[in-house]
């Protein structure tokens, strides 16, 4: 794709992976315009998710959201977490995500995790194309998964991973090896204190508490 398509495919996802509220359906024609300046099946797996995001209840949605990406493992949406789980690997993980940034000028706020997708698709559409594209490349394991995960479930947020997908080369052989020991095994589960990185009120693979995951938030990007 030119630099210009993965622009708008990575905004795109970024800003329909959010939390679905009142602005992410105002944000919907915007969207669908943009995806006819994209190649067809790329362009059309957006499409799916705006029909289905327009055609559902606002509560369902959300219901949806949490049931999906706060409890369920292998649909979670920070990328470090199906390599390392919580563990203190992962400590070390978010760190050099914020390095990454930091090397493009752009300091995070420590509200949130550098790790989240929305957060790297949002600074690989918007502030560096080639790190964001890397950062997703070194975790292209755990983004498989999810893919794989969200497909088996017939979730309609699959579609916008399979954009994000379409943007990266083809699986190698042993990013695949990856993905068969991940969809075996499942992220690691021993659980150590990850402060300052971990933000408190997100509790991976419960299945009793839903909480919402932090959201993005890019100082005069979105608006």
């Amino acid at each position: 794709m030119a630099p210009e398509q993965l622009t708008i495919v990575w905004q795109s996802v970024s800003l329909l992976l959010d939390y679905p509220d009142e602005q992410v359906l105002g944000r919907a024609d915007l969207v669908r315009s943009a995806a006819t300046r994209l190649p067809v099946a790329v362009g059309d797996s957006i499409r799916t998710f705006l029909d289905h995001l327009e055609s559902t209840p606002l509560p369902e949605l959300q219901a949806d959201y949490v049931e999906t990406f706060d409890n369920r493992r292998r649909c979670n949406l920070f990328l470090t977490y199906f390599a390392h789980g919580d563990t203190r690997k992962r400590g070390m993980a978010l760190l050099r995500f914020k390095q990454t940034y930091l090397r493009a000028g752009f300091e995070l706020d420590d509200a949130e995790l550098p790790d989240h997708l929305c957060v790297v698709l949002e600074f690989a559409a918007t502030i560096d194309r080639d790190l964001g594209r890397d950062l997703m490349l070194d975790h292209r394991a755990g983004l498989e998964l999810l893919r794989l995960s969200l497909r088996d479930m017939h979730s309609p947020w699959a579609s916008l991973i399979d954009a994000v997908t379409a943007t990266l080369p083809p699986l190698r052989g042993e990013e695949r090896d990856a993905v068969r020991r991940l969809a075996a095994e499942g992220p690691p589960e021993e659980e150590v204190g990850l402060a300052p990185f971990a933000a408190p009120q997100f509790s991976p693979g419960s299945a009793t508490e839903k909480t919402l995951l932090p959201m993005p938030s890019f100082p005069g990007v979105r608006s």
